[in-house]
């Protein structure tokens, strides 16, 4: 009797120290989890204040050296010059502009990085008209941590119709 009480308490103890231990690693790969989703929603809140500061080298910096933006099926940006002029395109075209950050999710191995842009077309050639048009960027993170690869999306439609002032019907 004593050794059936015995090999219970062992038997008990061993599931104790089991649980214990799943418990300890569940918490270290939740506190892994949301160490690196801080790290995005950092790197998000970055990314997103360099398109507001007006100087397009600032969001051509969260990129890699080879990495590529592709907008709505477009041709493929490669690079940081390339990725500053389009920047800068759009920053001259809307020296107003104010990009927000609505949300970054992971989807499918991917960042997803959304935004709502709103600005009034005052640049060169401009329209004088306003626009607040939403959309998002897909990316893919280097080793390092910059954006490998992009693939922008936003209706581009809305947007012609708005920065040419066109009403909604």
């Amino acid at each position: 009797m004593k050794t059936n009480l015995k090999l219970q308490v062992k038997i008990a103890i061993i599931c104790l120290l089991i649980t214990v231990v799943a418990c300890k690693n569940k918490v270290e790969k939740l506190e892994t989890e949301n160490t690196m989703q801080q790290k995005l929603q950092d790197f998000g809140n970055r990314y997103n204040a360099a398109w507001n500061s007006q100087k397009p080298e600032n969001v051509a910096s969260y990129y890699a050296l080879n990495g590529t933006l592709t907008v709505n099926d477009g041709t493929p940006i490669l690079g940081r010059d390339e990725l500053t002029k389009f920047t800068k395109d759009f920053m001259d075209a809307f020296p107003d502009l104010k990009l927000n950050m609505d949300s970054l999710v992971t989807k499918n191995g991917r960042i997803e990085f959304h935004w709502t842009f709103v600005g009034t077309n005052t640049g060169p050639n401009g329209t004088g008209n306003a626009v607040d048009f939403s959309g998002f960027e897909s990316w893919i993170l280097n080793d390092n941590g910059l954006i490998q690869e992009s693939i922008g999306t936003y209706d581009a439609d809305e947007y012609n119709r708005q920065v040419s002032g066109q009403t909604n019907n």
